[in-house]
């Protein structure tokens, strides 16, 4: 049973409006694709409000190709740091939220342990961790005993080598500087979602299948051409491609990731189960090169869209819709 002496939401976001430039504006310079630029090896650089270089092993090869000014815990930046307070020895529930556009956070608290208790929202078996990579859009709880001091709480930007902030205060001490090492950023890991298990009484029923739908994420940076089984989804004609299915049904997603670049795959109107037992989401990582299985059932009728959780993917055309009458 979970049990905790508090309860606190950190929103991990990044952030660019009104500083370098609006979202629409960054839309229309990626949109222009980056030809043959791609090739220029492991060199880092900003050029304008795009980042190329960005690469993390944990994702697989590239992190984000967008520049943010700003990576924020709570709406706030390093220099100004949001700070939570607490006792010694309580045990705090934290409830971690993805909500960037571009960027998948590596998230940890100096000094301390995590135990994973929840993904999307539903129960897993508890795993401890030190640190948590987290998908735009992926939500995490988890549980943390407090320590006596200051203590750095940081959420790197997996593979733009730049990270947001906060601080847990439980005592006295100096506050850490924003760039402090930390070094449970390096230690236990899960990596995705797809290594965590649900928990017994969310778990899906064991039947099978229906139907089985697969999807291919297709695409890439050269001509910013993301798409679905290698078309992209068109905003003005959305039931185009709309997969047709049936209520009451049982079905079986398998979502091959055919690009260089990791996507977040997330899925309106309904939750699944990552096949072998896996958990319960709605918001999946899926890495260059993998193909991930879900199952769910047909039980919210109506039009849902599904879609990379990169919102400038998403807008590009990585995109498609499901639909069932009641």
């Amino acid at each position: 049973k979970v049990t905790w002496d508090d309860e606190w939401v950190l929103i991990l976001d990044d952030w660019l409006d009104g500083v370098t430039a609006t979202p629409d504006q960054v839309l229309t310079d990626l949109s222009a694709g980056m030809g043959n630029m791609g090739g220029m090896g492991d060199m880092f650089m900003r050029m304008g409000n795009m980042l190329m270089g960005a690469t993390s092993d944990l994702l697989g090869g590239d992190a984000g190709d967008v520049y943010y000014p700003h990576y924020l815990i709570n709406g706030k930046p390093p220099a100004d740091p949001a700070q939570f307070t607490g006792t010694p020895g309580n045990v705090v529930r934290i409830r971690l939220i993805n909500a960037g556009s571009d960027t998948a956070f590596r998230f940890a608290m100096g000094g301390h342990a995590l135990t994973i208790t929840h993904t999307d929202g539903f129960p897993v078996e508890p795993v401890e961790v030190d640190s948590i990579l987290l998908g735009m859009g992926e939500r995490y709880d988890v549980q943390v005993t407090l320590g006596d001091g200051v203590f750095p709480v940081v959420a790197e930007a997996e593979g733009k080598r730049d990270r947001a902030f906060a601080l847990v205060r439980t005592g006295s001490g100096t506050a850490p500087m924003s760039d402090v090492e930390v070094s449970e950023l390096d230690s236990r890991q899960v990596g995705t979602a797809q290594n965590l298990t649900a928990a017994a009484e969310v778990a899906l029923s064991r039947t099978t299948p229906d139907r089985l739908i697969d999807l291919t994420l297709t695409g890439g940076m050269a001509a910013y051409d993301w798409g679905i089984d290698g078309r992209q989804f068109d905003m003005t004609d959305p039931l185009r491609d709309v997969h047709a299915i049936s209520k009451g049904e049982r079905v079986q997603l398998r979502i091959r990731n055919d690009t260089k670049m990791w996507h977040p795959f997330h899925l309106h109107g309904h939750t699944y189960q990552h096949e072998g037992g896996g958990p319960r989401k709605d918001t999946s990582t899926i890495l260059p090169g993998r193909t991930l299985t879900v199952e769910f059932d047909a039980d919210n009728p109506g039009l849902w869209i599904a879609h990379c959780h990169n919102i400038y993917h998403a807008e590009s055309g990585m995109t498609t819709v499901f639909g069932y009458r009641s």
